[in-house]
């Protein structure tokens, strides 16, 4: 973790870019260019790639960046710029395909505990689009916290590049398992083959009893599990030894 590689910088020059224009442009860049659930009348077909490049604040681009120069790098010079692109996108994509299929039965699931209640399909778009739907009585099926959910599951965007980075650290830890990491909140040293483990635990915990925190556990998931995949595949079949040039 010492030099920044060539594509390590490019990605982070990018990603700085767009957090400035989102800081000039407001909601209008957000509105364009985070990942919207593909039901919401805001999603829009290049989504899933440039959400990659949205942060929703200064620390949340600060941790991202560090970390993909941090443990990007290494890949990087050990596998070489082309696959190392593909790797970061594909990671990228499967967080957004997880996070998608995750909202998509959240989101069907209350859809149909609403329409057994007595709320028509009207009814469901009017809520998830104004926050107005049917009848308040659905309360006696449906729990408001529930209703809340479904609202925001429908209109809050993803954004960030957590999906490809969390491939990397996962990658990172297949590929230098013994090197030794250390947490913010836990500083002594702790090897990769452990560490990294722990961060996706983590984020399978509030992936499934819900983050307190607003932030998109199933997206880190589905980046891991993709980068899991190839990062396994190409290490097993000694992937290294052909870089794509």
């Amino acid at each position: 973790m010492g030099r920044i590689t060539e594509t390590v910088k490019v990605l982070i020059i990018i990603n700085v870019i767009c957090f400035i224009g989102t800081l000039v442009s407001g909601d209008l860049a957000y509105k364009l260019f985070s990942l919207f659930y593909f039901e919401n009348p805001s999603f829009q077909i290049w989504q899933p790639l440039t959400h990659m490049f949205m942060h929703g604040n200064f620390m949340h681009i600060l941790f991202n960046m560090y970390a993909l120069w941090a443990f990007g790098s290494p890949l990087e010079m050990r596998w070489g710029q082309k696959k190392f692109l593909f790797f970061y996108f594909s990671a990228g994509f499967g967080a957004a395909l997880i996070h998608t299929l995750v909202n998509y039965y959240q989101i069907h699931s209350v859809y149909d505990s609403l329409l057994a209640g007595g709320w028509s399909e009207t009814d469901i778009m009017n809520f998830v689009i104004s926050g107005e739907g049917g009848s308040r009585s659905i309360l006696d099926t449906v729990s408001q916290e529930t209703l809340n959910s479904l609202y925001n599951n429908f209109n809050t965007p993803a954004v960030g590049a957590s999906g490809a980075i969390y491939g990397i650290l996962v990658a990172f830890g297949l590929m230098f398992p013994n090197i030794e990491l250390m947490l913010i909140f836990l500083p002594i040293p702790i090897k990769a083959k452990y560490f990294i483990p722990l961060i996706i635990a983590g984020d399978l915990f509030f992936g499934i009893t819900g983050s307190p925190f607003g932030i998109a556990h199933w997206a880190h998931i589905g980046g891991a599990i993709f980068g899991f995949i190839m990062a396994y595949y190409w290490k097993k079949n000694s992937f290294d030894s052909h870089r794509w040039n």
